[in-house]
């Protein structure tokens, strides 16, 4: 299966540490070597990195990886391909509008018959993955649901998390995604958190000899949680969600 890496930060804050971790996964120290993405915010926008080769050998993730780029929300995939080809229109993760704001979806798991089972109404795949097609479903839902954001986020989020549980009986449905204010994490069987906060320590990557200081990278305010499918340091405790639970972080703190 794939792999996601999340970040939500309460400064704009790089990803560079963890995202080196993940890109050794992508063909080298794991078997995800069929494509891999990433995404930014900034303000309501997302600026994207994607590219069908392993995130271990490719030269755009290099540059991601050497450049720090900033941001509050950050989502990323690496992939194994098992449903649809290897091209960039499969490639997580995906991205539609609702609101003024763009959304952001990256998918971990298998998802069969929810093709045959799910009718889209305003939004449509552009690859053939399962995934995208369970974004598409979503988001037409929410829309049909809710003519204009919610005022209460909460409703949002129980609509959300209802609409995870439905797709999640068809499969595998681990979830990392984003309306450039939350970013919401599903369940289904395995995701990962750790907050970082003050008082600051080292962290060791399990899959690269990389080692950071987070006491000399930071200021005692900041509050970067990251998520992922699998725990990328080894000297830290990372939290494990429980099947069907769906958490909401904002601002580097989880809401619920």
């Amino acid at each position: 299966m794939c792999e996601l890496l999340g970040m939500s930060a309460n400064v704009p804050t790089d990803i560079c540490f963890s995202f080196t971790g993940l890109m050794q996964r992508g063909g080298g120290t794991g078997p995800h070597k069929d494509g891999w993405g990433i995404a930014f915010y900034e303000g309501r926008a997302v600026r994207e990195f994607r590219d069908t080769r392993p995130s271990v050998g490719s030269e755009i993730a290099r540059l991601v990886k050497g450049y720090p780029i900033k941001s509050h929300i950050v989502i990323s995939h690496i992939r194994r391909a098992n449903a649809g080809r290897v091209c960039l229109e499969n490639t997580h993760p995906f991205t539609r509008e609702l609101w003024g704001r763009q959304w952001t979806f990256a998918h971990n798991g298998q998802l069969p018959g929810i093709k045959k089972a799910l009718t889209l109404d305003f939004y449509q795949p552009i690859g053939t993955t399962d995934s995208e097609f369970a974004f598409c479903w979503m988001l037409s839902e929410i829309r049909r649901r809710f003519t204009k954001q919610p005022r209460r986020p909460q409703t949002l989020w129980r609509e959300l998390n209802e609409l995870c549980t439905a797709i999640k009986e068809f499969g595998v449905f681990n979830l990392l995604m984003s309306d450039s204010k939350y970013l919401y994490c599903f369940c289904s069987t395995k995701l990962f958190w750790v907050t970082r906060k003050a008082p600051f320590n080292r962290a060791v990557l399990k899959d690269a000899e990389v080692e950071v200081d987070f006491k000399h990278e930071t200021t005692p305010d900041d509050i970067v949680t990251v998520i992922a499918t699998e725990p990328l340091t080894a000297n830290e405790q990372w939290h494990q969600m429980q099947a069907g639970q769906m958490c909401v972080f904002r601002h580097g703190l989880i809401c619920c």
